[in-house]
């Protein structure tokens, strides 16, 4: 048995570690949950250098920019996804309501149009479309939906 003692201290050691490690470590993509079904879609389009269709997801705002205020004002911030891709979501405050509450740090649920570029791409549409010749897009910060 005091041969085998070490073997399962060590293995305990391992199982805490990869539990808690998320926590720790949450710039790690393996560790924590298995990525959704919109991460890898949206993983697969990056890869492709695909642009033009309808993404919903979640991630974790990271950066606020300045808003976009030439020609079309749109309010603009960097998400980061579970898989550790970055998207900037340009959200049109001239037709859906501006997210006065984000803060770096929290999450975001959203849905709109994913358009590919090389730093992982860009969510626009996110909001209802005046004319209905679009898929309307949404973001849900805290609750609240905006569209």
């Amino acid at each position: 048995m005091k041969k085998y003692l070490p073997i399962l201290i060590i293995g305990i050691a391992i199982f805490g570690f990869v539990q808690q490690a998320p926590r720790f470590f949450p710039w790690l993509p393996f560790f924590g949950s298995e990525l959704s079904s919109s991460d890898r879609a949206i993983d697969t389009a990056y890869k492709n250098k695909q642009s033009h269709f309808q993404v919903g997801g979640s991630g974790k705002v990271i950066k606020l920019l300045s808003d976009d205020t030439q020609g079309k004002r749109h309010q603009k911030f960097l998400i980061r996804l579970n898989s550790g891709q970055t998207l900037l979501i340009s959200h049109n405050i001239g037709i859906a309501p501006r997210i006065d509450t984000l803060k770096p740090g929290d999450h975001l649920n959203f849905y709109g149009e994913y358009e590919w570029n090389e730093n992982g791409g860009v969510v626009h549409w996110t909001h209802h479309d005046p004319d209905n010749r679009h898929a309307d897009g949404w973001l849900n910060h805290n609750g609240k939906l905006y569209q």
